[in-house]
């Protein structure tokens, strides 16, 4: 059919992309290297837009921001433009070495800009206007392929037991052996929001509202979460047995899912074909994270424990039976005073004989002041003060404190539970504790013989553990500045990274190399007239969990405040590990968590302060070098949260989060101290609201 219409432009050129703007009264046209802003009703070239060295492959209005028009080219950049005066607001530097870009997308509910390239890579970056339109994340989508079609024949090998594992993977979309590896450019990016349904063990059918945006490329669609940026899923045209073209050279796709399907019309790359495809995207996604699911536990799991310790639990066997007392003493009983000569003096005044007998014993102070138990009252009011859960996180710079008299770096900090001190592990082999106020010194202990790596307080808040690069682990009381337990050298081949308290105070965690020891203790710090010298303090290895396929774990976490059976630990390997002790054995692998190893586990542990929901404590995070921070529920060992935008290329910043469990707090090489909203953004203030997870439903 001849087409009909109204022409607007003639003598244009070779036109590669047009776009409607909001109010569909102009259209932004691509000719080569200008872009032509046209008036939608008659024949008028309103304005040229000029800057870019190669043809303009795509181009996109901004919604919220009058006259912002943003554009990509094949010079490898994207530029945003004032299109009402014609002028160039903001130049991007080349993003890729030789490849163009050739597609474009905004969020506009993150406020991003999400650019494709030939080599089937994705750069988003930040429109927020105090952001500098800096780059969120970048992300390889053949690496992410790679990495879900070995998730994916993992999840086969272990659930296809007596199938054919050939034919499992074929249907998984896993490159067949021998085949070209073809380029993966990216042709289209679009929204699509659908409804996933999940089946848990009762058969209860729970559904979830996910974001999503669907990658064309020339051999496939592609599925990214936007919450993660990580592959839900994908469909390429070879599998379509009805389908001629496997190579596309264009597509397009609605913008809005029915029942969770999509139509998709592909053009081909080498022949005058056009085809349609209905995708269910729902059913397609559902499919993969259930294989993920299944070669996981039969039972979830959960930070909290659900069930009584099993009989052949190593934590039971030490619970049941406990340390063997030195022989021929009590422990935790001061030594009788043997009888010994009396010495009559009067100077003396230890001795009582000068002094009148006391005729009433243990009566109570019934005379203080008001004004002290006022504010006796207070300080009970203010220990026991419940944590305003709708509160904003910490914004305002208080104080600054120098713990040393010359610069010393602090290798680990931790407050107490209760808040009222913090704990510091200084380079100079010492570990300090500060009042909460930071007004003084509490406690100087020194002892190691190296910088101190970590420390970590027990439960009743009166014993501290360090453990120090000279391959030693001490334990000391608040009250006293020498250590009353010692491990030494001996014990460990290697340094210890990290020590805690754990199950209540019962047992001590530490890892050391690519295995973590779980010890049992008894404490005494009572000491003998004749031999004061002698530690009677006493430790037994209940037993020790290696770590799979790796040389060194580089982070460890339990919860202590409440009994929990689940140790989470991450290794060189660049993978994370769940422990059940009261199994005592390990439950799930995760492989690849970041694209280096993880340097900070951090589990949502609660405070006493403040209630959570019991689904709360299964949520934790992960943090590396220069691959952002990482949201991960232990219900599902999925990915939920991808946190970006500042940079960690070259310290091990940490992480942390607050009592109420709404927000984190990351430290950056930038010298930002970061807030992250529930999209993942970061906008240089504070911190992210992930409770909205909770009201999911484990599948």
């Amino acid at each position: 059919l001849t087409a009909q219409g109204i022409v607007i432009g003639t003598l244009l050129g070779i036109v590669l992309h047009v776009r409607f703007s909001p109010d569909d009264q102009q259209v932004a046209v691509c000719a080569g290297n200008q872009i032509y802003m046209l008036s939608a009703k008659k024949k008028a070239v309103l304005a040229e837009l000029n800057g870019h060295l190669a043809p303009v492959t795509a181009a996109e209005f901004c919604t919220w921001e009058k006259s912002m028009l943003i554009s990509v080219s094949e010079d490898r950049t994207f530029k945003v433009w004032d299109y009402s005066t014609g002028q160039l607001i903001y130049q991007s530097a080349v993003l890729t070495a030789a490849f163009p870009l050739l597609s474009l997308l905004i969020d506009e509910e993150n406020k991003q800009i999400i650019t494709g390239c030939a080599e089937g890579q994705l750069w988003i970056f930040s429109l927020v206007s105090d952001h500098n339109y800096r780059c969120v994340t970048h992300i390889n989508l053949k690496k992410e392929q790679e990495k879900f079609c070995n998730k994916v024949c993992k999840s086969g090998k272990e659930i296809g037991k007596g199938q054919n594992t050939s034919k499992l993977c074929k249907t998984n979309n896993r490159r067949p052996e021998g085949s070209v590896e073809t380029s993966l450019p990216i042709l289209l990016i679009e929204h699509c929001d659908f409804l996933v349904c999940f089946h848990n063990e009762e058969n209860i059918t729970s559904a979830l509202n996910t974001r999503h945006f669907l990658i064309g490329s020339s051999t496939g669609l592609l599925i990214i979460d936007l919450a993660n940026f990580e592959l839900e899923g994908f469909l390429t045209y070879k599998d379509c047995s009805d389908l001629s073209i496997q190579f596309a050279g264009s597509c397009a796709l609605t913008r809005k899912a029915i029942n969770g399907k999509v139509l998709c019309l592909i053009t081909s790359m080498f022949e005058d074909i056009i085809a349609v495809l209905e995708v269910n995207l729902a059913a397609l996604v559902r499919t993969h994270q259930s294989d993920f699911l299944r070669c996981g536990n039969e039972n979830s799991l959960s930070v909290i424990a659900r069930c009584s310790l099993l009989a052949n639990s190593p934590l039971c066997k030490v619970l049941k039976k406990n340390l063997k007392e030195p022989s021929g003493k009590t422990l935790g009983v001061k030594s009788t005073v043997k009888d010994q000569p009396v010495v009559f003096h009067n100077k003396i005044k230890s001795s009582g004989y000068t002094a009148a007998p006391q005729m009433t014993m243990f009566s109570s102070n019934n005379n203080l002041k008001k004004k002290e138990v006022s504010k006796w009252k207070a300080s009970c009011k203010c220990k026991n003060k419940e944590y305003p859960l709708e509160s904003y996180p910490p914004v305002k710079y208080e104080k600054e404190i120098s713990v040393t008299c010359k610069p010393t770096p602090i290798c680990c900090i931790q407050y107490s539970g209760d808040g009222e001190m913090l704990a510091c592990g200084l380079s100079d082999k010492t570990v300090l504790i500060f009042n909460s106020n930071l007004t003084d010194t509490h406690n100087v202990f020194s002892g190691h013989d190296g910088a101190v790596n970590s420390v970590g307080w027990s439960h009743d808040k009166k014993w501290l553990v360090s453990a120090s690069e000279d391959r030693t682990l001490r334990v000391w009381s608040v009250c006293n500045n020498k250590p009353a337990l010692v491990l030494g050298k001996e014990m460990f081949h290697k340094t210890v990274r990290f020590a805690q308290f754990y199950f209540m105070d019962t047992f001590i965690l530490l890892c050391c190399g690519a295995e973590f020891h779980l010890l049992s203790f008894h404490l005494d710090t009572t000491k003998d007239d004749l031999k004061r010298y002698k530690n009677r303090s006493v430790y037994k290895l209940v037993q020790k969990f290696s770590m799979a396929s790796t040389m060194e774990i580089t982070s460890l976490s339990a919860v202590n405040d409440f009994y929990s059976y689940i140790v989470l630990t991450a290794g060189s390997n660049r993978a994370l590990e769940v422990f059940d002790l009261n199994a005592g054995c390990s439950t799930a692998v995760i492989p690849e968590v970041h694209t280096r190893s993880v340097h900070q586990i951090c589990q949502n542990k609660g405070s006493s302060f403040s209630t959570q929901q019991p689904e709360a404590y299964n949520l934790f995070m992960t943090t590396a070098a220069g691959d952002g921070i990482k949201l991960w529920d232990l219900r599902t060992l999925r990915c939920e949260r991808r946190f970006e935008g500042h940079t960690t290329c070259c310290y091990p910043c940490g992480i942390a989060i607050s009592p109420c469990g709404r927000f984190i707090a990351s430290g950056s090489d930038d010298k930002y101290l970061c807030r992250r909203n529930s999209d993942g953004n970061c906008d240089f203030t504070v911190v992210g609201d992930f409770l909205g997870l909770l009201e999911r439903q484990p599948p």
